[in-house]
């Protein structure tokens, strides 16, 4: 009874054990981290693009502004 069960554990130690390497093994989950690190590259690039146009944008609207304050400072 001992040893059935002794053979048992074993067996199953053995299949897991099996499992686990097989899993460990396979090249599916390279894919998934292609993927991740190109979208994290997209998004750096977005990002640096957004800040990029966020300075551009800043600096026509402080040009108007200041237009604008010197027209009205003219008109006085």
């Amino acid at each position: 009874m001992f040893l059935a069960l002794y053979v048992g554990a074993q067996t199953l130690t053995a299949d897991l054990r099996g499992k686990v390497i097989s899993t460990l093994k396979r090249e599916d989950g390279a894919v998934a981290t292609e993927y991740a690190l190109l979208l994290v590259l997209i998004a750096v690039t977005i990002i640096a693009a957004a800040a990029a146009l966020g300075l551009a944008i800043q600096a026509v609207f402080n040009q108007g502004s200041s237009t604008l304050n010197s027209g009205v400072a003219n008109a006085s």
